[in-house]
């Protein structure tokens, strides 16, 4: 069982969203990005290359700089995104990142360099992201506490 967050826990869910089909046609297919993740105080860095997640590496917060983007959200609300995916074998609609995305005053999705082509990559990319998540459902979970 990989813990969430965690490289395992990454790695396994790239596993699944890769040898699945179904979840890389999200977005017109191809998808070139470096995705940021902040949870529970760790920082991971997460590279999607075609149709492939090719890594997921842990990071320090200010190796954040080089993603184009970060997801950034209370460690309750990752949990509760998360498990919500296991339930239902994909997120609903009130757990999908972009509702998670409109909902926020601030948003989910941001940057540390200001770059909007860069950020924009969260939009024109977000329903590949949304099946990798939804990916993890396939992959048994314990989280940190």
């Amino acid at each position: 069982m990989a813990v969430f967050p965690s490289v395992q826990w990454f790695d396994a869910v790239r596993g699944v969203f890769n040898a699945d089909e179904s979840y890389q046609g999200g977005g017109g297919g191809a998808c070139n990005a470096l995705m940021g993740l902040k949870i529970a105080g760790q920082s991971f860095l997460v590279t999607f290359e075609g149709a492939e997640c090719s890594a997921a590496v842990k990071v320090q917060d200010n190796d954040l700089a080089a993603a184009d983007y970060i997801l950034e959200m209370s460690y309750a609300d990752w949990k509760e995104m998360i498990q919500n995916i296991a339930t239902n074998g994909h997120a609903d609609l009130h757990h999908t990142l972009n509702t998670l995305d409109l909902g926020r005053p601030e948003g989910l999705s941001h940057s540390m360099h200001g770059d909007q082509y860069r950020e924009d990559l969260f939009f024109r990319y977000n329903q590949t992201m949304q099946y990798f998540f939804d990916a993890s459902a396939r992959v048994a979970t314990e989280f940190m506490e």
